[in-house]
């Protein structure tokens, strides 16, 4: 009985606190996209992207010219003949999936540049987004872009746009100018940031 009781107590204390947690969400796809270098960064990964799935089309294309090629001529090829066509065809294959996985695959090239080029501005969110948790003492912080399925969220819970002020940007002006600049002082007065709602 007595265990019983310790072990409620616990359970009791452990409630109030979370009950006292302070909690915000915010939405890091938002932020991210007041940030200048994150668009360059994208852009960047978007071109190498295009121009490597380019090329693996055109390897592609090459390798059904070929199998159209030896489907005609099949008749016409020694048995000797036929097994080589069907091997170089083949082996092409096999080396535009194998140019496809280095490209696109888990630790390939793409995924290293985007770890070189968008981690750095990541890092930099998560740091203002702590630092801002420890200002204003909140115990969890949401990201309302992630994996995270929240059916309600409340407006007045949403600190994006403080995360973005914090980074030293205007929010909803994407141009990506510095708070106090001529541009951001020029959205101040035309455009008021809407709030989040999901």
């Amino acid at each position: 009985m007595k265990k019983l009781l310790i072990s409620l107590a616990f359970v009791f204390t452990g409630l109030m606190a979370n009950a006292q947690t302070k909690f915000c969400f915010v939405d890091t796809e938002y932020i991210l996209k007041h940030i200048p270098e994150y668009k360059s960064a994208q852009t960047q990964l978007d071109d190498l992207s295009a121009e490597w799935q380019k090329e693996i089309d055109t390897r592609y294309a090459a390798i059904e010219k070929m199998y159209k090629s030896y489907q005609a001529e099949q008749v016409l090829l020694s048995d000797e003949m036929r097994t080589k066509r069907e091997q170089e065809i083949v082996d092409k294959e096999k080396q535009v999936k194998e140019y496809q996985k280095q490209k696109f695959g888990f630790q390939g090239e793409l995924y290293k540049k985007r770890e070189e080029l968008v981690k750095p501005i990541q890092d930099k969110v998560f740091e203002a987004i702590n630092k801002y948790a420890d200002q204003y003492s909140y115990g969890v912080i949401f990201d309302k872009s992630g994996d995270a399925t929240m059916l309600y969220t409340s407006s007045k819970l949403d600190k994006s746009n403080d995360v973005i002020s914090a980074l030293g940007y205007k929010p909803g002006d994407y141009s990506g100018a510095k708070t106090g600049s001529k541009s951001a002082d020029k959205v101040e007065k035309t455009t008021k940031p809407t709030p989040q709602k999901k």
